[in-house]
């Protein structure tokens, strides 16, 4: 059975979601087995793609909606959002 999950963040890192922000999101996203898709606006990426992330081009207060479909799914969603919460773990 195939679990969906859905949960959304706001960027608050001061330099939005540039690529050591990103390189993190993607490590922590292809921890999972879940297929984990990002939303932002018009465009919907693969979690697992650094160049997907980078695409979205998220500066800070974007609100980005992470959705996984997958026996990990729920998991996977609350540790994007806390890794958001966190803001990747950078500090300036």
């Amino acid at each position: 059975m195939k679990l969906k999950a859905k949960d959304s963040f706001v960027v608050k890192n001061k330099k939005g979601l540039h690529t050591r922000p990103s390189t993190t999101l993607m490590k922590c996203a292809s921890s999972f087995r879940s297929k984990v898709t990002l939303k932002y606006q018009n465009s919907t990426v693969n979690a697992k793609s650094l160049l997907g992330i980078l695409t979205l081009a998220a500066a800070r207060g974007s609100k980005i909606r992470v959705e996984a479909i997958g026996e990990d799914a729920e998991e996977a969603v609350k540790s994007i959002v806390k890794l958001a919460i966190d803001e990747f773990n950078i500090r300036y």
